[in-house]
């Protein structure tokens, strides 16, 4: 993508600006942290917080499941979603690894938007459109089309008093179209944070205007990437290119759910072999017995034996502990388990638990 881009007007003056320690992030200078991780990471958890995404990537595709050969592209069964429903889901290869995780929305009976990682764009873009049926209409919007996200226990409160009740009546998982300074946009509400959230497409010539308009009410601040890792990481939320990747499968990242195995899809044959032939690997979450923070790569063991390896690792402001996920053989996968963490200069104990590791989030509240 193009640094001079109109989405670059947003990250590179107003986040600087606003004090924000820039650093590259899947090719994009992206804000890490204004305040600090910490204090906006406990902001999000209890006010709300306003986070550029712009750097994540969008598709158009026009056309139903059935004309366009979609359905058998991605996981999840289009067929029985809504209109006004999103659904999170993968894009495999043949041998069932992840080519990407993805939020499909469902605009009408022949129109969808998918929304992918921001490092895997362009090869997201050359699978579909090798898979699709000739002649389908595929359109990549990324360029033109920004992402504001608003999360937060007050995020409601503060979209309504700025755009109105429409957007406060969604549903989980649900999105509409609402008029925002002027254009029809999408607005949903999903919660990567874990908590009640709602992400915002607009057009890049307007992303500036209304990333003014929502911080000037004193219950949103900016936050950066660095708080967004820690809150989806206390949710156990998988990182594309950390904790899944073409060479993990949805089976062994503990995702199964997101899989429908009631129709045809791309992998779905390696899938059905993996699950008869056992897995050699398993997705774990644990929880230090300390504050040190674990780290991607550190080894993990059992006793003497190194049974995996860390993806993911932090502190957790909400918790007071480290915590993190990785894979580990999948004889050692057991809730309550005892391991060690052992990076090139530390050693951490720890307790493998279920996720997420915070339990109080409002992502699915309807108050």
């Amino acid at each position: 993508m193009e640094e001079s881009s109109l989405k670059r007007t947003l990250l590179t003056t107003k986040h600087q600006a606003q004090g924000a320690k820039m650093a590259p992030f899947g090719g994009w200078l992206m804000p890490i942290q204004y305040e600090g991780i910490i204090a906006e990471h406990n902001w999000t958890r209890s006010s709300a917080s306003l986070f550029d995404i712009c750097h994540m990537g969008e598709f158009i595709i026009s056309g139903t499941p059935e004309e366009t050969g979609l359905d058998t592209i991605l996981t999840v069964d289009l067929d029985k979603m809504e209109s006004g429903r999103c659904h999170y889901g993968f894009m495999l290869n043949e041998d069932g690894g992840i080519i990407d995780d993805l939020v499909v929305y469902k605009i009408a009976d022949d129109k969808w938007m998918l929304v992918v990682n921001a490092a895997t764009t362009d090869k997201d873009e050359a699978h579909l459109k090798k898979h699709l049926s000739t002649g389908s209409s595929f359109e990549n919007i990324s360029q033109e089309t920004a992402k504001l996200d608003l999360q937060g226990p007050l995020s409601r409160d503060v979209l309504t008093a700025v755009l109105g009740d429409g957007p406060g009546s969604l549903r989980y998982f649900g999105f509409g179209l609402f008029e925002i300074l002027g254009e029809e946009n999408v607005i949903s509400r999903t919660g990567y944070t874990g908590e009640l959230g709602y992400e915002i497409y607009i057009s890049s010539q307007k992303a500036q205007q209304l990333w003014e308009l929502l911080l000037k009410d004193d219950r949103v601040k900016p936050v950066g990437l660095g708080a967004r890792d820690t809150l989806r990481l206390e949710m156990g939320y998988s990182l594309y290119g950390q904790d899944i990747t073409e060479k993990t499968t949805p089976l062994e990242a503990g995702l199964e759910h997101f899989v429908d195995f009631n129709k045809d899809f791309i992998g779905k044959e390696a899938l059905l072999k993996q699950k008869e032939s056992g897995l050699a690997k398993r997705f774990i979450c644990f929880a230090a017995d300390s504050r040190r923070a674990p780290r991607h790569d550190y080894k993990i063991y059992s006793k003497e034996q190194e049974i995996g390896i860390v993806t993911s690792g932090t502190f957790s402001p909400s918790l007071s502990c480290g915590i993190g996920m990785g894979y580990v053989e999948a004889d050692f996968d057991k809730i309550g388990t005892e391991i060690t963490l052992k990076g090139e200069k530390s050693e951490i104990k720890a307790k493998i638990c279920k996720r997420p590791f915070y339990k109080q989030g409002t992502a699915r509240s309807d108050k």
